[in-house]
């Protein structure tokens, strides 16, 4: 007898004595120690192993791979679904579960961003051997199954997010969000998150950084909730997702208006083991980005940071042509100006999560955010004053020196709760952000035709501080399979401070509003039912909030205060699946847009020479009432069509409105910006967004938008009213080129619009500025085209990236403004054809045998998305 044929015996003979002795002694009819039911648990030496595939047939790595199947609970003390192990697939696209009982039937689930979620039933069929010693090698082999090649494909499903790309790409539509990866995007690369939400589809962001959602201000999210950061100061190379919803649930805060919520998720890896990455890159200017993540994860704790520091310098230039109808005599302005802005801000954060056990699981996390920018503006004035048989020029040179800085820092707080019954779940979340700000501009005016030039000098200092506090909870009970309830609550609480001092000739000028304070209080509670049928579903809801705002003008001991006791807004969801291609969806929902703080104060802004600027404390919130119908189509591999149809009418409409008024300050009569409520504005209309896969080379994502509005401003001046028909169209094209190389084009074009004029404020979360709609004018056509070119490095663990935005040097934006007093038309550049480059290195061990420990639901969260 050789050895092999020994060794071969010798575990065959020992195969029958390890079994017998995995199973546990019981009582007849009892459980563990005593019980009822046979506890498979205790046959823990099986193995499912298999490899997950694209519909290309290549492998998908890090998929979300988990087993479930019945298991004791303590706490219930019944048998209870749960998840038995679970791990992501590696870089070759396999996964082995180990450690597995060998008895009952198990659910195999896959999941990966861009895919339809696949699931089997499997076991593994285990025949013990004879007493005679047959069917050992059979049984032997029956713990080890190989499930073979798993490929998943897309699909979709009433109620629940369709995703429609065959494979795991920059943007994911379904009837109710965009989901957008900027990990792909070339072009956003090195920049910050207004690089990335230009791309996206439905969005547009203007040369002040005011981001807009069908054309009206959307409110902005960071991990789910409201924030006070600008959307140029999150760089691009932090951000892991941007959600787009265009009509949220009653589950979503009311706040946003007439537009719905943009939702940028950062970077957080739950992955087994250490990972991480690097990131370096320079511009044209010498302006250097740099940045980093590290998470690690063993045992019951997860640790993750990051950082990233980017400077920027940036050239602008903008002209202005006035044409005064007011006063005697008559007057045109010229003004053209250069701008040079400089600064730099960086952002740190991190975190912990604590998996304390089976079904509780504890987080903190903590970000700060530092920055400054500094900008200095070179105007050039021509007033041509217009008598009765001639004209007279004078030219001035005005030049103005502002330097801007801010602190962030916020924490939070989250709990999470599992219940024994699968997908019943509980959390609770406490957010705290506290900011300081400072701004201090210096204003010095010229008059050339004079020997020596006369001079003016202004100058105007702003200091600010602002703290918001938000608590939410959530509930969520799946009463059976096909029905779901929601519920929760949020409390949201800010407290903004400004002291504002203006001097002329280093003389202070007394305003009545030089110290200003705001408390702002919304108190919200929601609650959603969703019931869901073979070929339809629908879920309604219902949030009530309840706000007082109070703002206080310190110096002279005056506040005012706008209170809504109890305001209602519901929503409703009804889809129809008309077959495994073709759905439909009819949503409706209200929402408010409460007055911003830029738009509240009072205090005069000299900045432009041509007009002050002024805040409106009287402003009530606006009330919008939206309905919108979805239709998707997913036709073959890689071809899919989102279309929405939507309506959407605001009351007590927030709109900028010009008047002539004496400045005590100039000493003149000058142009005064503020704000107003109009009675209303109506929009209507109709979305594409096309995504085409051609061949295994070219992704083409396309969104078109055609709608018109309607403001009616009848009661701020009579006869005052404004329609415009827009549209805007957004292309984004990748091509796969050998070795690794990726080309992308990203597009867009913007016709002429009524609305969104601009307001300052740079993309706040929703709440410190943004775009206005006017009654008095439009904003100019714009058009631009940014490229990139990406190599994927050293089997994709490095990426060397070059883009350039603005190629054709026509990213020029305007506006045109009419009224009694005045016709005015002006147009901004700011970089154009500003060229980077940028590396990242990512780096990491995947260690699977740390998932030979018991695992949980709590371990598979945040692993759905699969990246």
């Amino acid at each position: 007898m050789t050895p092999k044929h020994f060794l071969s015996l010798a575990l065959l003979a020992i195969l029958p004595l390890t079994l017998a002795a995995q199973i546990p002694q019981m009582p007849q009819g009892g459980r563990p120690g005593g019980g009822g039911q046979f506890n498979a648990a205790q046959f823990n030496i099986g193995r499912f192993y298999g490899k997950v595939l694209d519909e290309n047939k290549k492998p998908l790595a890090y998929a979300s791979v988990q087993l479930s199947g019945m298991r004791f609970d303590t706490v219930s003390r019944k048998m209870e679904e749960a998840i038995l192990a679970g791990q992501l697939t590696r870089e070759n696209g396999e996964f082995s579960l180990e450690n597995l009982p060998i008895r009952g039937q198990f659910t195999l689930k896959i999941n990966y961003m861009g895919y339809a979620t696949y699931e089997q039933k499997i076991a593994f069929d285990v025949k013990m051997p004879t007493g005679n010693g047959g069917g050992f090698a059979s049984a032997a082999a029956s713990v080890d199954k190989d499930l073979g090649n798993i490929i998943l494909q897309t699909s979709s499903q009433v109620l629940k997010e369709v995703t429609v790309s065959a494979e795991a790409s920059q943007f994911t539509l379904a009837l109710d969000k965009k989901v957008y990866r900027p990990d792909k995007d070339g072009v956003a690369a090195g920049g910050t998150a207004e690089d990335v939400l230009k791309n996206i589809p439905s969005l547009n962001v203007d040369l002040d950084g005011n981001l807009t959602l069908r054309n009206a201000a959307p409110q902005l999210f960071v991990d789910g909730r409201p924030t006070p950061l600008t959307i140029d100061q999150i760089p691009a190379d932090a951000i892991e997702t941007i959600e787009v919803i265009t009509n949220p649930s009653a589950k979503y805060d009311a706040s946003g208006g007439n537009a719905g919520i943009v939702n940028i998720v950062l970077k957080k890896e739950r992955r087994i083991g250490y990972n991480g990455n690097l990131r370096a890159g320079l511009d044209m200017r010498g302006r250097v980005n740099l940045g980093g993540d590290i998470n690690a994860r063993e045992g019951k704790f997860n640790a993750f940071i990051g950082a990233n520091l980017n400077q920027r310098r940036s050239l602008s230039a903008g002209a202005t042509a006035r044409q005064n109808l007011f006063g005697n005599p008559l007057t045109d302005v010229f003004q053209a100006n250069n701008t040079d802005n400089t600064g730099y801000f960086g952002m740190l954060r991190g975190g912990v999560d604590w998996f304390i056990n089976n079904r509780n699981t504890f987080t903190v996390s903590a970000t700060m955010n530092r920055g400054e920018f500094n900008s200095f503006d070179d105007q050039t004035i021509r007033t041509d004053t217009i008598y009765d048989s001639y004209f007279v020029s004078t030219q001035a040179l005005r030049e103005t020196d502002n330097k801007r800085n801010f602190r962030n820092l916020g924490s939070q707080a989250l709990y999470k709760y599992l219940f024994p019954k699968s997908g019943k779940e509980w959390t609770a979340d406490v957010n705290f952000n506290r900011s300081k700000s400072g701004n201090a501009g210096q204003f010095l005016t010229s008059f050339l035709d004079f020997a020596p030039p006369l001079t003016a000098r202004q100058s105007q200092t702003i200091d600010g501080s602002n703290e918001f506090f938000t608590a939410q909870t959530d509930f969520t009970d799946p009463l059976n399979d096909k029905m779901k309830i929601e519920a929760g609550a949020r409390a949201a609480i800010r407290n903004f401070r400004s002291n504002n001092k203006t001097f002329r000739e280093e003389v202070q000028v007394p305003g009545f509003a030089d110290n200003y304070k705001f408390n702002d209080q919304v108190y919200a509670a929601y609650t959603n039912f969703a019931h869901s049928f073979p070929k339809w579903g629908y879920q309604v809801g219902l949030r009530a909030e309840s706000s007082v705002y109070t703002g206080t003008l310190i110096d002279i001991d005056t506040s005012f205060t706008n209170e809504y006791p109890l305001s209602l807004f519901p929503s409703a969801f009804v889809t129809y699946k008309l077959n495994d291609q073709d759905n439909l969806q009819l949503n409706y929902s209200r929402r408010i847009n409460r007055p911003n703080f830029f738009q509240l104060i009072p205090f005069p802004d000299f900045s432009d020479s041509l007009q002050i600027s002024l805040g409106n404390p009287a402003l009530r919130p606006e009330f919008t009432n939206s309905l919108e119908m979805s239709y998707q189509k997913v036709f073959s591999k890689g071809h899919n069509l989102l279309t929405s149809i939507y309506y959407k009418r605001s009351n007590d409409l927030i709109t900028r409105y010009q008047y002539p008024d004496f400045s005590q300050e100039l000493q003149r009569e000058v142009i005064v910006s503020t704000f107003a409520n109009s009675n209303s504005s109506t929009a209507y209309g109709l979305e594409f967004t096309l995504k085409n896969t051609l061949g295994k080379r070219l992704e083409l994502t396309s969104n078109w938008n055609f709608y018109n509005a309607i403001i009616d401003a009848s009661n701020v001046e009579a006869n005052l009213k404004n329609e415009q028909f827009t549209w805007f169209v957004k292309e984004n094209l990748n091509i796969k080129l050998p070795e690794n190389f990726t080309v992308q084009f990203s597009g867009s074009y913007q016709s002429r619009t009524a609305l969104t004029v601009g307001g300052g404020g740079r993309g706040f979360g929703g709440w410190m500025g943004g775009p206005t709609n006017t009654a008095q004018g439009y904003s100019i056509p714009v058009w631009f085209v940014d490229f990139s070119v990406r190599k994927d490095l050293w089997n994709r663990k490095a990426t060397l990236t070059f883009n350039v935005q603005d190629i054709f040097r026509s990213r020029k934006q305007g506006t045109f403004t009419e009224s009694a007093l005045f016709v005015q038309e002006t147009w901004r550049r700011r970089d154009p054809q500003l060229a980077r480059l940028n590396f990242s290195y990512r780096f990491g061990k995947f260690d699977t045998s740390l998932f030979r420990r018991k695992n949980t639901r709590i371990e598979m969260d945040g692993m759905d998305a699969g990246f």
